[in-house]
């Protein structure tokens, strides 16, 4: 996981992927976080916190690991990845209070964007 050294969230992230499923998450912050969004193809608009390769496939950001675990299981034609825009509060990673923002996990790939799963 490729992370930005003054974001606090990518800890909490990482942990609700590692309760959920078995992972190995080694946190990098020697490479620039544009250099790596570049070279991982990230869209612009889909930009987050951190990104994490996982078994040939990108993680940008807040994406649930349930949603992790769906893409390693289904393995969709044409995705190269999933991702979080932004932020969102509720969001694993994310969670401040009970306060929740409505969000979508998007996968991308050969195909512009289309919506993974959707939070409310």
């Amino acid at each position: 996981m490729f992370r930005d050294p003054g974001c606090g969230c990518c800890y909490e992230w990482a942990e609700h992927v590692r309760a959920q499923m078995e992972a190995e998450v080694i946190m990098r912050e020697d490479v620039p976080m544009e250099q790596v969004k570049a070279t991982h193809g990230i869209p612009d608009d889909l930009v987050s916190c951190h990104t994490m390769e996982v078994e040939g496939y990108v993680i940008e950001g807040h994406v649930p690991a349930k949603d992790i675990e769906r893409l390693l299981r289904e393995r969709p034609e044409g995705v190269k990845g999933l991702a979080v825009a932004g932020m969102p509060l509720g969001s694993p990673g994310m969670e401040m209070g009970g306060r929740i923002q409505p969000y979508q996990v998007i996968a991308f790939g050969d195909f512009r964007m289309r919506e993974f799963s959707s939070y409310r």
